[in-house]
């Protein structure tokens, strides 16, 4: 099990929206690099990455095609 990215984005907004659809859809995920993304103003200088497990990586993708998020 290891964890690998999904997408990034350069604000945490969509990060948490796309991280909520995924846990409706019983999908765990994490936030990488918010922190940093909020020190440099989250202006997108440090993009925020979405992780999710390896076995889920092409069912989360899928999901958030279809729900036209990324």
């Amino acid at each position: 099990m290891s964890l690998v990215e999904l997408a990034r984005f350069p604000t945490k907004i969509k990060a948490d929206i796309c991280k909520s659809f995924l846990q409706s859809h019983e999908i765990m995920s994490v936030i990488f690099d918010d922190g940093m993304n909020n020190f440099f103003g989250g202006g997108g200088l440090i993009a925020v990455k979405l992780m999710v497990l390896d076995e889920d990586h092409d069912e989360a993708a899928s999901l958030l095609a279809k729900a036209e998020l990324l």
